[in-house]
């Protein structure tokens, strides 16, 4: 998660200064290594077993910082295999891998782990080996961005517990537990048991099964369970002496959804009045993508001492109990909403990172929409466009663990998704494709063409131009035009798209003078039209729809 939010031209509008807009395309700022390789690329030893259950079981000690444990990974070969890869950061000690009660040999490369069975594991069949090991796990200097486990203490209370929270989002979830660390293969479901000081709460991902005191007394064990496929990076743990509200949602059809909010304790009168536009963001929501997607497991809001994270069905929040201008809390909308975009619907590579995130920056814009109208969301919207760079291509490199730190696939990936709703020109299909896309692939991994060609079918227009010129191109396209005088009150408009991406032929609405405005359709070819005028001979452009610059031919 990376959320460092950071004139008009001369006739029309630009999203960014055009100094440095280079036409060649602009390669990844990001150097490859074998580490990333290891961890990005989906080798033999990936590809030939399919995850299905984690049951991971650990211990955390505030007071050493280290967490000891056991990760039993259950999987179906796709094809039969001795050899397999498995991901654990190479700080983290492993004491022993077994199968059947028997003891694996396996050999380490960096932070990735080669397991040698003792047979071969037939193709279609189920089989289990158990991960035990302990370690310090990596300290996270910024979370979210920079990922890792944070120890701190609540200050606010006399007791001033630990606080103890884990973000790993582009770093890894390999950082604090074993399992295959890679987007395209996420388990069925997942139970996570966690023991933790009598006295600590234990937050974690889906349905809270138990709580329950270990045989010494010392520790509280917390048994969760996720019913749903998780990504790993959204797998987390939130300790601390939590306060804990419950409330639920009515959705359309009547059913009941839970929703439990843990805070610090001090903090519990102002965050029942805070949440409560938690009801009218998950109502938008279901407008516009359908049913909360892990209804089973409940939603859930979990104070944490950094910003915020996507945690699947425990949102990580830090934001202070705060407001923006618009009325509403950007970290409860943007990481709720990303329980759709990355959660439900998650890209299998982190160059595709931009499914996750320019979807669930637009959501932030239709919740404008849905509570204040469309003129606000476009203000809305407004705030963010300064802020694209227009640097990178959105879409990165495949299979090298690519780590998006450009804001570009928030904030220009919204706006390309605001332009493509304007060039679709019917606000009912266009939603109605949405809609579609997060019910009917719903728990699943999607792809880039998957997702452009679902939405040009539903949407009956043919997106590929427009998603690739945004998503392949750094460069925004350029409207060239020119003007010549027809008669006294009419002229010669001229004009033509120049962009990187074969076919672009964005619908733009303009007019000339005092004229009426009207839509005209840019192709790479020259067209023409007449326009009536009066006065002043410069050309507009309605820039509250289009992600495009402008220039004038001589």
């Amino acid at each position: 998660m990376n959320r460092s939010r950071k004139a008009v031209l001369r006739l029309l509008f630009s999203l960014f200064t055009l100094s440095g807009m280079a036409k060649e395309a602009t390669v990844s700022p990001q150097p490859f290594s074998h580490a990333d390789s290891l961890r990005g690329s989906l080798r033999p030893e990936r590809t030939c077993y399919d995850v299905t259950f984690y049951d991971l079981s650990l211990s955390v000690d505030p007071t050493t910082k280290r967490i000891t444990g056991t990760n039993t990974i259950r999987y179906k070969a796709v094809r039969s295999f001795r050899r397999m890869q498995i991901d654990l950061f190479a700080n983290m000690a492993i004491k022993s891998i077994q199968q059947n009660g028997k003891s694996l040999a396996y050999t380490r490369d960096g932070n990735a782990i080669f397991i040698t069975t003792n047979d071969t594991q037939p193709a279609g069949q189920i089989r289990e080996l158990t991960i035990t090991y302990s370690g310090s796990p990596k300290i996270a200097l910024n979370p979210p961005w920079g990922g890792g486990f944070v120890w701190r203490t609540d200050t606010t209370t006399a007791k001033s517990p630990d606080w103890i929270t884990v973000a790993c989002e582009g770093t890894g979830a390999s950082l604090w537990w074993p399992n295959k660390d890679h987007l395209s293969d996420e388990p069925d479901s997942m139970r996570i048991r966690c023991r933790v000081p009598a006295g600590l709460t234990c937050v974690s991902n889906g349905k809270l099964i138990s709580q329950q005191p270990t045989q010494d007394g010392h520790q509280t064990e917390w048994t969760w369970f996720v019913h749903y496929p998780i990504n790993n990076y959204n797998v987390t743990l939130n300790i601390t002496d939590y306060a804990h509200i419950a409330d639920t949602y009515t959705a359309r059809d009547g059913q009941k959804l839970a929703l439990d909010y843990y805070v610090l304790p001090g903090n519990v009168q102002k965050a029942k009045i805070h949440f409560e536009q938690v009801k009218t963001m998950l109502g938008c929501f279901e407008k516009y993508f359908g049913k909360y997607p892990f209804w089973r497991d409940g939603y859930k809001l979990v104070e944490t001492p950094y910003w915020g994270m996507e945690h699947q069905s425990a949102i990580a929040y830090g934001n202070h109990y705060y407001n923006n201008p618009f009325g509403f809390d950007f970290i409860i909308i943007h990481e709720s909403g990303h329980e759709y975009f990355g959660n439900s619907l998650s890209c299998a590579d982190h160059a595709e990172m931009w499914i996750h995130e320019a979807f669930t920056t637009y959501a932030e814009a239709l919740f404008v929409e849905y509570t204040q109208g469309k003129t606000e969301a476009v203000d809305y919207l407004n705030t963010q466009r300064k802020l694209i760079r227009n640097k990178f291509p959105m879409l990165g490199p495949l299979g090298v663990n690519y780590d998006q730190e450009d804001t570009d696939i928030y904030f220009k990936g919204t706006w390309m998704l605001h332009t493509i709703r304007n060039a679709v020109g019917d606000d009912a299909k266009w939603f109605a494709a949405l809609k579609a896309l997060t019910t009917e692939k719903r728990l699943s991994i999607v792809y880039t063409d998957e997702i452009v060609d679902f939405l040009s079918k539903k949407t009956e227009v043919d997106l590929k131009p427009l998603f690739n010129q945004y998503l392949r191109h750094p460069n925004l396209p350029s409207l060239e035009y020119k003007i010549n005088a027809k008669n006294t009150s009419e002229l010669i408009l001229s004009y033509r798209w120049v962009a990187d991406a074969d076919g672009f032929n964005l619908p733009v609405t303009v007019r000339v003078g005092q004229g009426k405005w009207q839509t005209i359709r840019p192709t790479s070819d020259w067209k023409t039209t007449t326009v009536n005028t009066t006065g002043t001979v410069a050309i507009n452009v309605d820039n509250g729809l289009f992600t495009t610059r402008s220039v004038t031919v001589e």
